[in-house]
């Protein structure tokens, strides 16, 4: 049993609510008013709490939240000492008074249903996590690319949460490819909390400790959360790489929690190196395997611009996929020079017992912040 679920933190005095919602900040004041508003908005015939976790943020988002705080009580800001997302959830996550949890991002609109559906489904019992699609809403040409990007098979990859294969589906599984989501307070507590180790990836990391124990993930179409993909090819790159980065580390603790697809992107990375480097004939193979996904994103982009009639839509795609792939591919890369290859990982795809539950030294969820008593 991990040391951080044997002692459950006591929430804040004060009545008790239905429902927390969790809300980790840091200079958003561009989407807090929206993303406020979508919350304030949810049709839930319950009592809810909106726990903003503020990671000293620069800008005149702490301002506005308070400001929206003195005409609404459900609303407290609390102090993120820390700063990551992680510690943010773990601070709020101690303040919660609620019987259920729902994570939701200041940059992200929810669906009005969105607690209303994971309460429910999560009452409905044989689930322990209940989310929903996560549904790209552009603001500018690259971040246009992006969403088409992941409307196609070569940007989505073997993830179930991106809202193209939620259209008009049931509700269907997922593993640790999550985006936010509600769960049973008592849940997460029971799991440690977020693992503030995890700087990005922290929903995937938790989740590969739900699956570890048994429990059901799964995605309900109602609960569609539309967020801003990134709008410049820096950015973008950026966080594909952290994404891959700290993936390489999840690999090594949950060896469970790879996919053949996981695959795909650190190949293509190293396929790249290959054809630069190394002797004549493994050269030519790594060329000739480029040369072979070029073809398939020239086509994909093809494709788009055909469809959205836009050449300019399909150019960008060019750059978008493979700034996406190989930023995550060098991202994984790096990570498993970091936090060391995952060779368990390896062996449960290949069909062989993955061994131990954690590969890294430390068993345990680091929660610091969910346990030490609040300042």
């Amino acid at each position: 049993m991990n040391q951080a679920a044997v002692s459950e933190p006591a929430p804040i005095p004060g009545a008790r609510v239905d429902v927390s919602v969790l809300v980790p900040v840091f200079n958003e004041e561009r989407h807090i008013r929206e993303a406020v508003a979508a919350m304030q908005a949810q049709a839930f015939d319950g009592s809810i709490e909106l726990l903003f976790a503020d990671g000293n943020s620069t800008d005149r988002t702490r301002e506005i939240l308070l400001a929206l705080a003195s005409s609404d009580p459900r609303i407290r800001v609390l102090d993120n000492p820390r700063r990551g997302t992680a510690s943010g959830l773990n601070v709020a996550l101690r303040a919660a008074r609620g019987e259920f949890i729902a994570r939701m991002d200041a940059h992200t609109v929810y669906s009005s249903e969105y607690l209303a559906a994971g309460v429910k489904r999560l009452r409905r019992g044989d689930a322990e996590w209940v989310s929903g699609p996560a549904v790209p809403r552009p603001h500018g040409a690259i971040s246009r690319a992006v969403t088409l990007a992941l409307a196609s098979w070569m940007g989505r990859g073997g993830s179930s949460k991106w809202s193209e294969d939620a259209a008009g589906a049931r509700e269907r599984e997922l593993d640790t490819g999550v985006f936010c989501g509600v769960w049973w307070r008592s849940s997460l507590l029971e799991a440690g909390g977020w693992d503030e180790r995890w700087p990005v990836n922290q929903d995937s990391e938790m989740a590969a400790r739900f699956l570890r124990r048994g429990a059901r993930l799964v995605c309900l179409p109602e609960m569609a959360a539309h967020y801003a993909p990134r709008d410049s090819l820096r950015a973008l790159a950026r966080q594909y790489f952290r994404y891959g980065f700290y993936r390489a580390r999840t690999f090594r603790r949950h060896p469970h929690s790879m996919r053949v697809s996981h695959l795909a992107a650190p190949t293509l990375a190293l396929t790249l190196l290959g054809s630069v480097t190394g002797p004549r004939a493994p050269r030519s193979a790594c060329r000739l395997a480029l040369a072979g996904y070029l073809t398939a994103v020239l086509g994909t982009a093809a494709g788009v611009a055909a469809r959205e009639g836009s050449r300019r839509d399909g150019a960008l795609m060019l750059a978008v996929l493979p700034t996406m792939h190989l930023s995550w591919g060098f991202g994984t890369v790096a990570g498993a020079a970091r936090f060391g290859a995952p060779i368990a990982a390896f062996r449960h795809l290949l069909g062989g017992a993955p061994g131990s539950y954690a590969t890294e030294p430390g068993d345990g969820v680091f929660a610091p912040s969910l346990h030490e008593a609040a300042a």
